[in-house]
Parts: C-alpha cells; sequence; structure tokens
C-alpha cells in the first residue's frame, strides 16, 4: 500500500500516520519529523528550516524535496509506505509523479482528513502547552490555516481527479478517526481491486 495522508496542521495526521503505517506494516514518512529531527540536531538544514517553521510557513520544495525523494528510494519503501506532509504543493505532487515513476510505482490511495479550522485552533493551542512548542501560537496556527488553503488544498482536486481520494472525519477520539481511515482503506481497496 502506498498512500498520502493529507489534512490541515492538527488534523491528526502523525498521530493517525504512525497507527496506519503500523497497521499495514509500512513506513510513515513525515516531513515534519524530518524537519524536527534536523532542527533538534542543529543541522544546517534544520536551523534553515525552523526560520520557515516558527513564522508558520512551508519550508521551500528544493530543501524538502531532496530529504523525501531520497528516503523513498530506500529499501524499506519497496513494499509500501505512508506520506505525512508530502506533497505539500501542486509542484511537489508533480515532484512525486516523477519520482514515483522512476520507481516503478505510484500512489494507490489519498486520504483526507477533514476537520473544522476551530478545532484545529484549539488542539494546536493545547499542544503547543504541552510541548512548549515555539511554532504553535494562535497567530501562527491561523497563518498556517491559511497557507495551507492556499498551497496544499488544491492537491485535493489533482487526487480527486485522478480517483485515488477518500474523505474521512478527522473530529472525535483518536480510535474512533483511526477506525473511519480503516474503514475508508477497505472500500477504497475493494473499490480499486
Amino acid at each position: 500500500m502506498r498512500m498520502l495522508l493529507i489534512g490541515p496542521p492538527g488534523a491528526g495526521k502523525g498521530t493517525q500516520a504512525v497507527r496506519v503505517a503500523k497497521a499495514y506494516d509500512i513506513p510513515a514518512i513525515s516531513t515534519g519529523d524530518i524537519f524536527r529531527t534536523n532542527v533538534s540536531q542543529g543541522t544546517p538544514l534544520g536551523l534553515k528550516a525552523k526560520e520557515y517553521m516558527d513564522r508558520g510557513a512551508y519550508v521551500p520544495d528544493d530543501l524538502t524535496n531532496d530529504l523525501v525523494l531520497s528516503r523513498l528510494a530506500e529499501d524499506d519503501t519497496a513494499s509500501g509506505f505512508l506520506l505525512d506532509g508530502f506533497p505539500r504543493t501542486l509542484p511537489q505532487v508533480f515532484t512525486l509523479d516523477e519520482c514515483l515513476t522512476e520507481l516503478g510505482s505510484g500512489l494507490d490511495v489519498v486520504v483526507q482528513l477533514v476537520i473544522e479550522p476551530e478545532e484545529v485552533v484549539r488542539r494546536l493551542l493545547k499542544r503547543a502547552a504541552d510541548q512548549g512548542r515555539s511554532d504553535d501560537t494562535e497567530d501562527v496556527i491561523r497563518h498556517r490555516l491559511d497557507v495551507y488553503q492556499e498551497q496544499t488544498h488544491p492537491l485535493v482536486a489533482v487526487y480527486a481527479e485522478r480517483g485515488l481520494l477518500v474523505s474521512v472525519d478527522a473530529q472525535g477520539s483518536m480510535r474512533a478517526v483511526t477506525q473511519r481511515i480503516f474503514d475508508a482503506l477497505d472500500g477504497a481497496v475493494l473499490h480499486a481491486g
């Protein structure tokens, strides 16, 4: 299974990616985790990425593409993967298409997590308080939602047009959302088969 998890910040992509990837025994590839690791280690990429992350802006495509594409070429992705946080822009969609074509594969399904903006703000402010994250102030959260609507939400139409999109309600308990994702994936796999 080769899948993409898409949704606004705070929709629970990271949490759900780990649960779904474990169930399908595939690696979860998260650009956020890659960037946060580099930030915490103080790498040059991490310091550069942190400047964008602290403003609520997307890390530029050229910084992101190389990291993700080299990760997709690793051996453990041969039987599948779950992408979380990439692609985020239309140019990244086409970069991913080219990479997967070179690897002789393509996406099987794109799971869109749907959530109300005010719930996102509530969740991320709580996470900021719990984890002391500098990138989660209310102004930055609202800016990130605007950036998502402008730059990432258009991907939903692209993947819907390709017949790959399934939408899942991301509000409610973590367990309930996970079950909705599994139900949607079962339906998508049955439909594709």
